[in-house]
């Protein structure tokens, strides 16, 4: 994707987006939106990126606990990750650790650059009790 692409997507005006920093540098950013518009805005979606520096090292651990935290102060009663990538096994535990549940599964959804065509999760945590 080109970048004047990935920033136009990645600073939309239907998402709020952040970033962790250490030591003055940038390590991960992430964005929130509703996953949906209408009925379904209740729920919010986030994509995130760390820099290769910053694998295992926490930035994805604490980029999740502020969002956790922030997604909550907005009223949002869940949150659904629509593609986690099946092959990046560090996210998939990582979201499990925060108690995000795997709810489906897209075959074959994501090009991965090294694996050819690979699965696609989709993962859900409820952020509040839901109310009848």
């Amino acid at each position: 994707m080109p970048e004047a692409d990935a920033l136009a997507y990645w600073l939309g005006d239907d998402q709020e987006t952040f970033v962790a920093e250490k030591n003055g540098e940038i390590v991960g950013t992430y964005y929130i939106r509703a996953n949906q518009a209408g009925g379904g805005k209740h729920i919010c979606n986030c994509s995130y990126m760390t820099s290769a520096a910053a694998t295992g090292r926490g930035a994805a651990r604490a980029m999740c606990q502020h969002f956790l935290d922030y997604a909550q102060q907005r009223g949002y009663r869940g949150m659904q990750f629509n593609i986690v990538v099946s092959t990046n096994t560090r996210a998939v535990a990582l979201w499990k650790s925060f108690g995000f549940e795997i709810t489906g599964c897209l075959p074959q959804a994501f090009h991965h650059p090294r694996y050819g065509y690979v699965d696609a999760l989709v993962m859900f945590r409820p952020l509040n009790r839901f109310e009848a």
